[in-house]
């Protein structure tokens, strides 16, 4: 069983077990958090959600909040004496995912003749 959840813009397709780096949320490490799914694949259905499949939660839980490593953006133009050069590292958060929980499905209910618009 997989899902896909979208937080920071982007999407990531999580297992149960996985430890996830997403853009950093606003939790402290410890916290159990509960994201929408945006695709849930189970081994005998499938479930698209538009946007979201209604009930579906994945549940994580915070492990770690950090910087990645440094990316160094240069700049040059040649012949004119300029170069630039600047670092930059993202700030992430370190999901590790707990379950996927998908609802149970209700018993549809039956139309009873005759129910319908008696006066």
């Amino acid at each position: 069983m997989y899902a896909v959840i979208q937080t920071g813009g982007k999407q990531y397709r999580v297992t149960e077990g996985q430890v996830v780096r997403v853009e950093k949320l606003d939790e402290e490490v410890g916290t159990e958090i509960s994201i929408d799914a945006a695709f849930v694949a189970t081994d005998d259905a499938i479930h698209v959600g538009t946007p979201l499949v209604k009930g579906a939660k994945v549940k994580a839980t915070v492990i770690d909040i950090d910087r990645g490593a440094k990316v160094i953006a240069f700049k040059k133009k040649r012949r004119k004496g300029y170069k630039r050069r600047i670092g930059h590292r993202q700030t992430f958060t370190a999901l590790k995912i707990d379950a996927i929980v998908m609802p149970k499905k209700r018993a549809a209910k039956k139309k009873v003749e005759g129910e319908e618009g008696e006066e």
